[in-house]
């Protein structure tokens, strides 16, 4: 028998938590309980209320329920079977009634257990390891403010204590490095109540997004690409002509002028079209590559906001290349490329997970130009080099797609890139794109919607955890510091400070009447990755005393010196 999955040991975790709580409390009702990326979570409805304090004694009987090792059975029941195994529980029999009927009701039963589940679930008890429950929380019945709001357990599952104590370790990391903290500790932004998803940049955190930007930018022109920008809100019926109206509504901003309906627009593809179309295009202009940082505003509901992870505005790294059928897998191996460049370059060449989507059961097109597209995706992968897994089923309606998963330092997942194939747009149904074939006839164009990095300010919530504010040279918002040991050196700092920044650099001075001690904590504590000393004995010998964020100090050396050592790090 195989190891079961960390979703099934999850899974099955948070079905014995569920089983645990009304063991320990009285009058409990329960609602639904799934697995996440981090571990499982269970919602409840129950008179006490949960805190902290009333872990430990869930967790022991958890632990009493494990021990006895009893198997998780899967039975298909009918309707009336399912109504009379959940009677009393009045969210189950409301999650019961959403089933359509005729459709099969699948439980699982661990003991004197049981629940309406797909599953899949652990064969025995004995193989979800050992269970942790993290933190409690409030969350609606149905994610609907409207409804009641009930209190939310979550937990991790781990195979043994050596490994809860791994998990354990890592998340005390993680919140060392979490985005939101380090981002205000370092200046970089912060983020308002009043105006929830909406990131107000600071400067040093700005230079990081402008220094992101403009790197992606010599990316792209190296790549072939020609940059636009479109509007960032476009009519109503050009989002009801590209299929947005119907399925995006819930998630757009609408706004109404001289009786007209418009839309921020939640994403640039419809954009990239338009200017497509504005002029007669030939087979010759083909592969076209039209990149945007177009900045994009989508409608998230309150709670699923997180940081700069999880916003309402924000910027992609867009681009969509318009081309024929027979260059779609050159340009996804030029795709490839780009991307395993731009990761390597921040860290993340290693362990890069590939994903290949499928076509869906809802989807347009001929089952044979899926294959073909399919086909390409795939031999597009293993030409850069790439291993990929498929995911069967998952492609979007329009086409299937490749997505490019990050491993950071803590090995948390993070999607960022992706590319996908879309004969639906360009058509003739949608928004009639056409380009003049070699035959003379109009044709449609295959379109790719690709992002590297995806959104700028995810991206950069990422590297800050992935870096834990420590950014390489290159990127980091203040590159070098220089501290005056005492108000005599002042003169001979900002000499130094005019020369470096002649040469590119972004320095700053600490001539305070602190202590040089306090300068070097605050300059260590800000993360910069180079602290110059000077005081009178450097300006008479024509140096700098060089302390390194990560070897200490250096040492003295001459100015022009230490420009060569900067350049050779950051590769200018």
């Amino acid at each position: 028998m195989s190891e079961p999955t960390i979703e099934e040991r999850r899974h099955s975790a948070a079905h014995l938590t569920a089983r645990a709580v009304c063991n320990v409390f009285e009058d409990v009702q329960v609602d639904i309980g799934p697995a996440t990326d981090e571990g499982f979570y269970y919602d409840f409805d129950l008179p006490h209320r949960i805190s902290p304090d009333d872990f430990p004694k869930i967790e022991e009987e958890i632990t009493r329920l494990i021990a006895l090792d009893e198997p998780f059975v899967k039975k298909t029941v009918s309707r009336e079977e399912c109504a009379k195994m959940l009677e009393g529980q009045k969210y189950k029999l409301e999650r019961l009634a959403d089933i359509p009927e005729g459709e099969d009701i699948s439980t699982y039963t661990v003991g004197d257990w049981a629940e309406m589940c797909r599953g899949p679930h652990v064969s025995r008890s004995k193989e979800i390891g050992v269970v942790h429950l993290t933190r409690v929380a409030g969350s609606y019945y149905r994610g609907d403010e409207k409804n009641k709001m009930l209190q939310r357990i979550y937990g991790i599952v781990a195979r043994d204590e050596a490994e809860l104590k791994e998990i354990l370790e890592r998340a005390e990391e993680a919140k060392r490095r979490d985005h939101r903290r380090l981002g205000v500790e370092l200046d970089l932004f912060h983020l308002d109540p009043e105006d929830p998803g909406q990131i107000f940049w600071h400067p040093k955190g700005w230079s990081i997004y402008v220094t992101l930007q403009d790197y992606m930018r010599a990316k792209l022109v190296k790549d072939g690409y020609s940059e636009v920008n479109t509007p960032a809100i476009m009519p109503r019926s050009l989002w009801e002509r590209s299929g947005h109206w119907d399925h995006y509504k819930a998630n757009m901003f609408i706004t109404e002028s001289e009786k007209r309906v418009f839309a921020v627009k939640p994403m640039n593809c419809p954009g990239a079209l338009e200017i497509f179309k504005s002029r007669t295009r030939s087979y010759k202009d083909l592969p076209l590559r039209l990149a945007e940082f177009g900045h994009c505003a989508r409608n998230e509901p309150s709670g699923t906001l997180h940081g700069i992870m999880r916003v309402r505005g924000f910027v992609q790294d867009d681009a969509h290349i318009l081309c024929t059928e027979e260059q779609i897998e050159a340009e996804v191996a030029k795709f490839c490329r780009l991307l395993m460049d731009v990761y390597s370059d921040f860290g993340f060449e290693k362990n890069l997970l590939v994903k290949l989507s499928t076509m869906p059961e809802d989807h347009v097109g001929d089952e044979a130009t899926w294959q073909h597209a399919e086909k390409a995706l795939a031999a597009a992968c293993v030409a850069s080099g790439m291993k990929y897994e498929i995911q069967p089923g998952e492609g979007a309606f329009y086409g299937p797609k490749l997505e490019f998963t990050l491993i950071d330092a803590l090995g948390r997942p993070w999607q960022c890139g992706t590319i996908q194939l879309d004969y639906q747009l360009p058509s003739a149904e949608r928004l009639n794109a056409e380009y003049v074939g070699a035959d003379g006839q109009k044709h449609h164009p295959v379109m790719l919607h690709r992002a590297v990095l995806g959104s700028l300010e995810r991206f950069i919530g990422i590297l800050i955890e992935h870096y834990a504010g420590a950014f390489p040279l290159w990127l980091a918002p203040e590159q070098i510091r220089i501290l005056a040991i005492s108000g005599k050196a002042a003169g001979y700092a900002e000499k130094v400070r005019a020369a470096l920044a002649a040469d590119g650099w972004r320095v700053t001075v600490d001539a305070s009447a602190d202590k040089l001690g306090a300068k070097i904590r605050e300059a260590t504590l800000q993360k910069v990755p180079y602290q110059v000393v000077v005081g009178p004995r450097d300006e008479a010998a024509e140096q700098v005393s060089v302390r390194s964020r990560s070897g200490g100090d250096l040492g003295a050396m001459k100015l022009p010196e230490f420009i060569a050592k900067l350049h050779e790090e950051s590769g200018k």
